[in-house]
């Protein structure tokens, strides 16, 4: 027959709820900052779709027609109420502007990325034209012995 386990075995195999807690944060916080590091904080911003152009002017508007409304997602309801409603006529303008907004982006990325291709070229090119570890080492040995 088996008797009851000591206490001391027992209280071993319980996990304090506080370092759970505290090990799942570090390991989120590891998680973000990898996410973070692999954006460019240089690139341009990607440009708004025609259903945010629309809200930048119906912001305006509802802000000029209801000025006691201080609720932000009332606005967007309504936004997105007036939106639906439309038709493709009436959308059109917005569009337009963001298929403008839209080219100009491309254009800034490539930009971007020719400064960026162009950095690493200057990187590369650099670091060929120092001596390698090897000729350095040569360096000095040849200093030692003189």
């Amino acid at each position: 027959m088996r008797g009851p386990k000591s206490t001391a075995t027992i209280a071993q195999k319980k996990l304090n709820p506080e370092t759970m807690k505290k090990t799942k944060a570090v390991d989120k916080s590891i998680g973000k900052k990898d996410k973070i590091s692999g954006k460019n904080s240089g690139a341009p911003k990607r440009p708004p779709t025609a259903f945010f152009v629309f809200m930048e002017e119906f912001r305006k508007e509802y802000k000029e027609n209801f000025p006691n409304n201080k609720s932000v997602s009332v606005v967007a309801k309504e936004g997105g109420v007036k939106w639906k409603s439309m038709s493709n006529s009436e959308k059109a303008p917005y569009v337009a502007k963001a298929a403008t907004k839209k080219a100009e982006y491309g254009i800034a990325m490539k930009q971007h990325n020719d400064d960026l291709n162009g950095a690493a070229k200057e990187k590369s090119a650099s670091a060929s034209t120092s001596k390698s570890s090897s000729d350095t080492h040569d360096d000095v040995e040849q200093e030692a012995s003189s």
